[in-house]
């Protein structure tokens, strides 16, 4: 579904600016900004005056609107146009005014400068409120991408994992991770964003020709077109790959990749995304985009130099901070001379607190098999990894499911199976 989005402010430059940068939202249709108040009520009169359907979603009320100050507009727009949501643009996005706003009937407040991830974010939330508030009142807006997802539309949580360098184990924390939350009941998608030499699809024993590379330049990714993209695993993982043909890796834009997990919030609880180890726009925009982002590496000079100079890099760019990154370290052992502690002093990032050990004799046969999914519960690897899973908050439970257990201290409902169970034991015991 659309969202139509008119935008209001007295300062042309700012205007301008909002206008821009609505464009880039996926699945919206901007109007011309109104210059102000009155400009911007006649003209949702006029709408309103065909039906509540020719209303616009969303209306983005600038702070330097007028002569009506943005307050009293909010509250009359709330009072005359109940069916459009209202976001309040401000340079001023502190609790107090948040809570005017919202008591003059915004949806939403957005800080300046603006930002696409905050603008977005606020504008899809107010969008599903008001197709909420014409289905009650009987206007249209039937349900739009995110039909069906437990926690609404636009909900999805982004995890990306990223590699220090070629071989660390990127790969197999994502599949495992992706794994574990829907052995936990959650809908999960896994996108491979090595868009050059992904292997997500050779771990997981899956051949299938559609990929993220068929997404390209497409303005609306709607639910069916992604559909058509995905390859839905026995597992019950749904995978959008990376393509056969390294080549067509270079096709995916950074465009691509916002419009692409904006899509996957809507239909899924969670998504997991293979970055790889080379930074592209697409996979920096995949990482800028993240909940939550973790780079893998092993406890080795050479991985943990390359992981400092990928987390100095995503500082740089301005993708992440070093402090808003989590390092998962690989192939542990207690000898090694290059600890979880040193790691953090060296790159500045937050190590995870569950390692995963050495154990390649466990994972030989299933990575020679190319089925990652058969790897056994008892597994030391396995079993860490879910645990990671865990302590990353990536679990919950699928509703209604009896042999849900609820370990101490962590909110978090899990099955009482494999290497789940094993780790509610070990959160029991450290309790």
């Amino acid at each position: 579904m659309t969202t139509r989005i008119l935008p209001a402010s007295g300062e042309p430059e700012a205007a301008r600016a909002i206008v821009t940068l609505v464009g880039q939202l996926p699945a919206v249709d901007p109007a011309a900004p109104a210059p102000d108040s009155t400009t911007l009520l006649d003209t949702l009169a006029r709408h309103a005056a065909q039906s509540v359907d020719a209303l616009p979603e969303v209306v983005l009320v600038h702070e330097r609107i007028g002569p009506l100050p943005a307050l009293d507009l909010i509250r009359e727009i709330a009072l005359r146009f109940p069916a459009v949501a209202v976001v309040l643009v401000s340079s001023d996005a502190g609790p107090a005014l948040f809570s005017a706003a919202m008591d003059a009937g915004a949806r939403g407040l957005v800080g300046l400068p603006v930002s696409y991830e905050e603008l977005a974010a606020r504008v899809q939330g107010a969008a599903q409120w008001a197709t909420g508030v014409r289905r009650h009142m009987g206007g249209g807006g039937g349900g739009g991408a995110g039909s069906g997802t437990p926690d609404g539309p636009g909900s999805g949580r982004l995890v990306t994992v990223t590699g220090a360098k070629g071989g660390v184990g990127t790969t197999l924390c994502a599949v495992q991770f992706a794994l574990a939350a829907t052995a936990a009941g959650r809908r999960v998608a896994l996108i491979d964003m090595d868009l050059q030499a992904g292997d997500v699809g050779s771990y997981l024993d899956v051949q299938f020709r559609r990929s993220i590379a068929d997404l390209t330049g497409i303005h609306d990714v709607s639910p069916r077109v992604l559909g058509d993209a995905m390859y839905e695993h026995p597992t019950g993982l749904a995978l959008l790959l990376a393509p056969a043909e390294g080549e067509r890796g270079e096709e995916v834009d950074e465009r691509t990749a916002r419009l692409v997990i904006a899509a996957l919030r809507h239909r899924y609880e969670l998504i997991v995304a293979d970055c790889g180890t080379q930074l592209s726009g697409a996979g920096a925009a995949t990482v800028e985009l993240a909940d939550t982002a973790v780079l893998v590496t092993t406890p080795d000079v050479i991985a943990v130099r390359a992981a400092k100079r990928m987390v100095g890099m995503w500082e740089r760019l301005q993708v992440r901070k070093p402090e808003d990154t989590e390092v998962v370290v690989n192939r542990w052992t207690k000898h090694t001379e290059i600890q979880p502690s040193l790691i953090e002093k060296i790159t500045k990032a937050r190590p995870t607190r569950t390692p995963v050990p050495a154990a390649y004799k466990e994972l030989q046969p299933v990575v020679d098999a190319g089925r990652l999914q058969d790897l056994d519960n008892k597994s030391a690897v396995k079993q860490a990894l879910w645990t990671l899973a865990a302590e990353l908050d990536l679990l919950r439970p699928a509703a209604a499911d009896p042999g849900a257990t609820t370990p101490p201290g962590t909110g978090l409902a899990v099955r009482a199976t494999g290497p789940v169970a094993a780790w509610r034991r070990r959160v029991s015991r450290e309790a």
